[in-house]
C-alpha cells in the first residue's frame, strides 16, 4: 500500500508539472544549457533595481532578457551555449554592453556598474569579464569549442579530451590489437576509484546510459556501446562543447555515482557555413612497438580514413535553422595468426592431418563506423522555441582473432544506435520551462564471423603451448535497449526571501524495453590434448593417471542448449528539486534532493525453480562432501529463495546534495567552495538475467573415452559424426541430465542498489586571466554487487580450492553479496588560461594534476562482479588501479610571426598503476598493490612510469572568398616512449607483458571551412 500510495502521489506531481508546461518558461535545461547571473550597481556600489539586462545570441540573434531585483540581482537562465552580446540599461544611466561566451552547464558571473547620465546615450562597450567560472561549487572542467577544434585527438572520439579533468582516465585508442595491448576495444572513461560503469553522458539533455551490458566482468560500459567498441558514440563535428563534472553535480543529473559528461550539439545560425575534414594514417606512419619488434614480427598492414562533413544555416532567417553532420571512420588492420609450438611431425600422427600452418598469416580486420546527425531549431515566437534532432550510428568490427586464434575464430561485432530528441520551450519573466521527449534505440550484436564451424581447442604439452583455437567463435549475442523518455524541468527566479533564489524542479519518466539473445556457447567446443587429467577426461576416480588420447579424439565437448531469449520492460522515474540560494552577492548555497525509482532493475518477480530449491536442500539435509558442507555453511536460503514476492522494489533512493561557494573579496577573484552529495547508480540488467538463463540454457559437458579404453562413469565413446555444429546430433549427444554443467545463480532478495557519497572542499583564485584551483575530493562507494562461490572455498593452508566438483548435478553455485566498497581521496590542482591575444601572442592552455589513493574492499578489481576468491569477504581493503599521481597539460598557440601556423598539444605523465604481488590467495604471498613500475624523469619534477606527448601543427592558407583551407599534422607519442604494462599478481620483479599506449604515430589531414 505504501508503494501504491507513493506512486499515486508521484503521478500527481507528474500531472502538475506537465500542466505547468503552459506557464512562462525557458530554453533548455541545465543539462544542455548555461546561464548568466550577476548584479547591476551604480558607480557608488548601490544596487540598481528595475534595470533591463538583455542577452542576444550573436549567431542566431535570439534574444533573452531579465529585470534586476531590489538587490540588483538578475539571472538569465536556459541559454544555449554560445557567444552573447549582453546589455544592461536603466533610465537615467549610461547603458553598458559586453560580449561573453557562455559554456554548457556554466553559470557565467557578469556584473555591471552603470554611471548616471542626464541624456540617454548609446551603450558603452566594456571589456568582458574573464571567461572562466569562479563561483561554482561543482568540481568540473569545461572542454571548449576551441579545444575541440585544435587539440590533438587520435580518432575524433570526443571522450579523448575528458582527460583534461583531474581524476578522469580514458581508455586508450590502439592502432593494432595484439598481445602487446591486451586486445583493448572499449572506448570508455572513468573517475577516481570507480569503474566506467558508474559514469553517465548527457547530450542535449538525453542520457546515453547503458542499462544492459558492461562486459561479463562488468568493468566496462557506462554509455551504450562503449563497453565493447573502439568507435565514437557521437559525431565529434556535431559536438559544440562539453563539461566534465567529476563531483558535486546537482540533483537534476541521474544514474551516475561517478563522473558525468554534459555535452551540447551545434546549431545553425543566420549565415550558412560548413566544415569538411579528412585524416589519414597507415602503417608507414606508425612505429612498431618494442615488444613486437623484439619478437621479429613484421609490421602489419594498417590504414585509417577519418572523414567528416558538417554545415548549417538559416532556412528562415531569425526563425528556422538547420545543422547536419556526417562522420566516417574506416579502418583496415591486419592481425597476425601465428600458431607455434606444434609437436614435430610424426610424434602425434593425428595432429599431422590438421595442417596448422595453413591457418597462419596476416588477415584483415575491418572496422567501419558511420555517424549521421541532423538538427532543426525553430523560434516559435518571442516566448517559445522548439528543437528536433536525430543521431544515427552504424558500426561493424571484425576482430578477436590473431596469435593462436585462427581467422575462423573472428567475431563480427555490430553496434547500431538511434537517438531522437524533441523539445518545446516557453519562457517569460522569472519562469523557465523545458519539456522534451527522447527516443533511443540501442543494439549490440556480436556474432561469429564464420558460421557453423565446430570449434577445436588444442593444448600442446610438448611445448606447454595453449590455447590453439580453430573454428567459429562460440557465441551469438544480441542486446537491444529501447527507451522513450519524458522530461519536464521548471525554473523560477522570482523568489527573494532571505536573498536571491534560482529554484528548479523536474520530473522524468523513461519507459524501457530490453530484448536479449544470449546464445552463449552456441558453437560446440571440442578440447584436444595428448594426456588430459582424470578430471578433464571425466573418468576420475575410476581411471588412473593421465589418459593417453594423443589428439586422436577430443577428451570433452562443451555446448549450451536452450532458450537464450529474454524480453522485459522497465520504468525509470526520477524527480528532483534544487535551489541556488544567494544570501549575499558573495555567498551561494546550492541545496537539492533527488529521488529515483526503477520497476525492473532486478528480477523482482523471479521464482526460484524447484530443482534449485531441492538441490540446495539436499546440501542442507545430507552434507556428505566438503562441497555440501560449504554450501550449507554459506547460504541462508531465506535470503535467496523467492516465490516472486520476497524481492521488494527499492523506493528509498533519496539523494540529498549540498554545495556552497563564497567569494573572499568583492572582486570575486578568490573563492572557497565545497559540497557533499549522495548518488545512486544501477547494476547491469545483463548480469541479473543470467539467474534465469543459466538454468533455461544450461552448458553441457560431455566427456569422451580415449580410443583404447572402454567408457567409464559419464564418458561416451567417440564417433566422428559428433564433430559438427548440427544441433540435431548435439542434442542427442547431451540428452543425459548428468551431462548438464548447469550453474545456479542466486541473487539475494534484499539486493541493494550501488551508491556513493562524494565530498569536496577547495579554493580558487584568479591571477589576471589565469584561474588556479586546489581541491580535496573524497568518494566512498558501497553496495557494489559481487558473485561468490558457494561450493568452493580455500583450503586450510590458504590455497585454492577445497571443491571443484559437480555436486548434485550443478557445476557451480554462485550467490550475491553487496560487499564491494571503494575509497578515493585526492588533491586535484587545475590551472586554466583561456585562449586570448596578448601582444603578439595568442594562446591558451591548462594543467591538471591529481595526487590520490584508490582502494577497494570485497572485490579484487573495481567493477568486477565475480570474486576470484570464493568468498568476496576475504578481500580486505587494498589498492586498486592506484596511480598515485597524474599530470595532464594542454596548450594551443598561434605561432607569432608565422601567419597561419597553429601549434597545440597534450602532455600526459603518470606514476603508473600499482600491481599486486603473488596470487589472489593467502598462501601465495598476496600483497595487493605491492609493486610500483619503474619511474623515469621527464619535464616535470618527479618520476613517471607513463609519459606521452601529442602535438598538432596546422597551417592555414590565405582566405579566399570567405573560405579557409588548412593542412594538419598530428604526432602522437612524439618521443616514442615505451609505456609498459606488467602482469598483475607478479613475483615482485616482473618483465613487461604489454603496452598502455601505442608507439609514435603520425596522422596527416586537411580541413576546409566554407
Amino acid at each position: 500500500m505504501r508503494a501504491q500510495s507513493l506512486l499515486c502521489r508521484l503521478g500527481l506531481v507528474v500531472a502538475s508539472v506537465t500542466a505547468l508546461a503552459g506557464l512562462p518558461s525557458g530554453a533548455a535545461a541545465q543539462t544542455s544549457t548555461g546561464s548568466i547571473r550577476g548584479y547591476v550597481r551604480d558607480s557608488s556600489g548601490t544596487a540598481v533595481a528595475g534595470a533591463r539586462v538583455v542577452a542576444v545570441n550573436v549567431q542566431t540573434s535570439a534574444q533573452r532578457e531579465a529585470t534586476t531585483q531590489s538587490t540588483g540581482f538578475y539571472s538569465i537562465i536556459g541559454l544555449a551555449p554560445a557567444e552573447y552580446e549582453v546589455t544592461a540599461r536603466q533610465i537615467g544611466m549610461t547603458a553598458q554592453k559586453t560580449r561573453v561566451r557562455v559554456l554548457i552547464a556554466e553559470v557565467f558571473p557578469l556584473d555591471f556598474k552603470l554611471a548616471a547620465s542626464a541624456v540617454q546615450l548609446e551603450a558603452v562597450t566594456v571589456a568582458a569579464a574573464a571567461g572562466v567560472e569562479t563561483r561554482t561549487s561543482e568540481v568540473a572542467t569545461s572542454v571548449t569549442p576551441l579545444q575541440m577544434e585544435r587539440l590533438p585527438s587520435t580518432s575524433r572520439n570526443f571522450f579523448d579530451l575528458a582527460v583534461l579533468a583531474p581524476g578522469v582516465t580514458v581508455a586508450p585508442d590502439f592502432v593494432n590489437l595484439s598481445s602487446s595491448n591486451a586486445g583493448v576495444t572499449d572506448k570508455s572513461f572513468s573517475y577516481g576509484a570507480q569503474g566506467p560503469g558508474q559514469v553517465n553522458v548527457f547530450i542535449d539533455g538525453a542520457s546515453l546510459k547503458n542499462d544492459l551490458t558492461g562486459g561479463e566482468s562488468g568493468i566496462h560500459g557506462g554509455t551504450f556501446g562503449q563497453d565493447a567498441s573502439r568507435g565514437n558514440p557521437f559525431p565529434r563535428g556535431a559536438i559544440q562543447e562539453y563539461r566534465v563534472i567529476a563531483q558535486n553535480f546537482k540533483a537534476e543529473y541521474q544514474q551516475s555515482s561517478g563522473a558525468i559528461i554534459v555535452a551540447t550539439t551545434k546549431s545553425g545560425g543566420n549565415e550558412w557555413s560548413g566544415d569538411a575534414s579528412f585524416g589519414y594514417q597507415n602503417k608507414d606512419l606508425v612505429a612498431q612497438d618494442s615488444i613486437s619488434r623484439a619478437q621479429n614480427f613484421a609490421k602489419p598492414d594498417y590504414t585509417r580514413y577519418l572523414a567528416a562533413l558538417s554545415g548549417g544555416g538559416p532556412l528562415i532567417k531569425d526563425r528556422l535553422f538547420f545543422f547536419g553532420s556526417y562522420e566516417g571512420n574506416y579502418q583496415n588492420r591486419d592481425a597476425l595468426v601465428n600458431i607455434t609450438g606444434v609437436p614435430a611431425p610424426g610424434l602425434y600422427p593425428a595432429l599431422d592431418t590438421v595442417s596448422f600452418a595453413t591457418y597462419n598469416g596476416n588477415f584483415t580486420s575491418p572496422f567501419r563506423e558511420t555517424l549521421v546527425f541532423g538538427k532543426l531549431n525553430y523560434v516559435v515566437g518571442s516566448h517559445s522555441t522548439a528543437e528536433a534532432s536525430v543521431n544515427v550510428r552504424h558500426e561493424t568490427d571484425v576482430r578477436d582473432f590473431g596469435g593462436f586464434a585462427a581467422f575462423q575464430n573472428a567475431i563480427d561485432h555490430g553496434e547500431d544506435a538511434t537517438t531522437a530528441i524533441l523539445k518545446y520551450n516557453y519562457f517569460a519573466g522569472p519562469w523557465l520551462n523545458e519539456a522534451n521527449i527522447t527516443y533511443e534505440h540501442f543494439n549490440q550484436n556480436p556474432a561469429p564471423n564464420a558460421l557453423n564451424l565446430p570449434q577445436r581447442w588444442f593444448y600442446f604439452s610438448t611445448s606447454n603451448t595453449c590455447c590453439i583455437t580453430l573454428g567459429s567463435n562460440l557465441s551469438t549475442q544480441d542486446f537491444t535497449q529501447k527507451r522513450v523518455a519524458l522530461r519536464d524541468d521548471i525554473t523560477y527566479t522570482g523568489y527573494h526571501g532571505g536573498g536571491d533564489h534560482v529554484v528548479k524542479l523536474g520530473v522524468s519518466t523513461s519507459f524501457l524495453t530490453y530484448d536479449l539473445n544470449k546464445a552463449n556457447n552456441l558453437i560446440p567446443q571440442f578440447f584436444f590434448s595428448s594426456n588430459p587429467s582424470q578430471g578433464d577426461a571425466g573418468c576420475a576416480p575410476t581411471c588412473t593417471g593421465p589418459e593417453a588420447y594423443n589428439y586422436r579424439v577430443p577428451f570433452q565437448v562443451v555446448w549450451a542448449y536452450g532458450s537464450p531469449l529474454v524480453n522485459t520492460n522497465n520504468t525509470q522515474v526520477g524527480a528532483y528539486i534544487q535551489d541556488d540560494w544567494s544570501p549575499s552577492s558573495r555567498l551561494t548555497i546550492n541545496l537539492g534532493i533527488r529521488w529515483d525509482f526503477e520497476s525492473h532493475m532486478y528480477n523482482y518477480d523471479y521464482v526460484t525453480p524447484t530443482v534449485v530449491r531441492d538441490t540446495i536442500h539436499a546440501y542442507d539435509l545430507a552434507p556428505v562432501t566438503k562441497a555440501d558442507s560449504l554450501v550449507k555453511s554459506q547460504l541462508d536460503t531465506t535470503r535467496y529463495f523467492t516465490d516472486g514476492t520476497q524481492r521488494k522494489k527499492f523506493y528509498g533512493a533519496f539523494q540529498p546534495r549540498i554545495g556552497f561557494s563564497y567569494a573572499l573579496d568583492r572582486e570575486n577573484e578568490t573563492s572557497i567552495f565545497g559540497g557533499w552529495g549522495l548518488y545512486y547508480d544501477r547494476t547491469y540488467f545483463d548480469i541479473s538475467v543470467d539467474e534465469m538463463l543459466k538454468l533455461t540454457r544450461p552448458t553441457y559437458i560431455v566427456h569422451f573415452a580415449d580410443p583404447d579404453s572402454t567408457p567409464v562413469g559419464n564418458q561416451v565413446a567417440w564417433n566422428n559424426s559428433y564433430m559438427t555444429a548440427d544441433t540435431t546430433v548435439l542434442k542427442a549427444l547431451v540428452s543425459s541430465p548428468t551431462r548438464a554443467g548447469r550453474e545456479v545463480w542466486l541473487i539475494a532478495n534484499d539486493v541493494k542498489v550501488p551508491k556513493s557519497s562524494q565530498f569536496n572542499v577547495g579554493i580558487r583564485h584568479l591571477f589576471g586571466d589565469v584561474l588556479v584551483s586546489a581541491t580535496y575530493v573524497g568518494v566512498r562507494s558501497w553496495d557494489g554487487l559481487v558473485f561468490n562461490w558457494a561450493n568452493h572455498a580455500l583450503n586450510p593452508n590458504g590455497s585454492c580450492c577445497s571443491s571443484n566438483d559437480y555436486g548434485h548435478g550443478f557445476s557451480s553455485i554462485l550467490y550475491t553479496t553487496n560487499s564491494a566498497k571503494t575509497w578515493y581521496d585526492a588533491l586535484q590542482v587545475e590551472i586554466t588560461r583561456p585562449y586570448k591575444r596578448t601582444g603578439n601572442w595568442s594562446w591558451g592552455g591548462g594543467l591538471s594534476y591529481t595526487s590520490g589513493a584508490r582502494s577497494v574492499q570485497g572485490s579484487g578489481v573495481v567493477g568486477d562482479v565475480f570474486s576470484t576468491n570464493p568468498n568476496s569477504a576475504a578481500y580486505p581493503k587494498h589498492p586498486t588501479n592506484d596511480e598515485k599521481s597524474r599530470l595532464v597539460a594542454n596548450w594551443t598557440l598561434d605561432v607569432p610571426y608565422a601567419a597561419g601556423f597553429q601549434f597545440s598539444g597534450l602532455i600526459t605523465v603518470g606514476t603508473g598503476p600499482r600491481y599486486s604481488v603473488g596470487g589472489y590467495f593467502p598462501n601465495s604471498g598476496y600483497v595487493p598493490g605491492g609493486w610500483t613500475p619503474p619511474q623515469y624523469p621527464f619535464i616535470f619534477p618527479g618520476g613517471w612510469a607513463y609519459r606521452d606527448v601529442d602535438i598538432r601543427l596546422r597551417k592555414d592558407f590565405p582566405n579566399i572568398s570567405g573560405t579557409t583551407l588548412g593542412v594538419t599534422v598530428d604526432v602522437f607519442n612524439v618521443f616514442n616512449f615505451n609505456n609498459f604494462s606488467y602482469p598483475d599478481n607478479n613475483n615482485g620483479n616482473p618483465a613487461p607483458n604489454g603496452l598502455l599506449s601505442d608507439p609514435r604515430r603520425t596522422q596527416i589531414g586537411v580541413e576546409y571551412h566554407f
